[in-house]
């Protein structure tokens, strides 16, 4: 093993989540608000959030969709999101970096601080082994409401 500590060995974070059946998925609210709904590909503005997209979001995210009032804001903002497809690009280049106009120098990725696990887990309210244990889901989604 490397005797260097990298960023990656000094803060691990460990996610838990609730892996629900899709019998249980079917039977929330969010089984409720997209039932008979299917994946479409379509008009931005028929896009339908589905089951198999909710399950995915929650496990990406950690968020809860299990109400329909989550589903309600996820369905806005598709909606305020997909406003981008509207805005013509024709003849923009593709950019590789917001500062493509400057000279970026790369150099050794040397870890001047580190090893310092056992403190920084100290604080943890819940831990596994040597990783952060985050919560199962965002309970305060102030931040997403449109």
């Amino acid at each position: 093993m490397n005797e260097k500590n990298t960023a990656r060995d000094t803060c691990k974070v460990f996610t838990r989540h609730d892996r629900r059946t899709p019998e249980k998925i079917r039977s929330s609210a969010v089984g409720r608000a997209a039932a008979g709904s299917s994946r479409y590909y379509g008009k931005q503005s028929e896009r339908k959030v589905t089951v198999e997209v909710l399950d995915h979001l929650e496990r990406l995210a950690l968020v809860d969709f299990r109400d329909s009032e989550g589903v309600e804001r996820l369905q806005k903002a598709i909606q305020f999101a997909d406003q981008l497809h509207e805005v013509n690009t024709d003849g923009v280049e593709p950019m590789d970096s917001v500062l493509e106009d400057r000279c970026l120098y790369l150099r050794e990725d040397d870890v001047t601080e580190g090893n310092c696990t056992k403190e920084l887990l100290k604080n943890a309210r819940e831990k596994v082994e040597e990783y952060f244990v985050a919560p199962p889901g965002i309970k305060d989604t102030e931040w997403l409401r449109l």
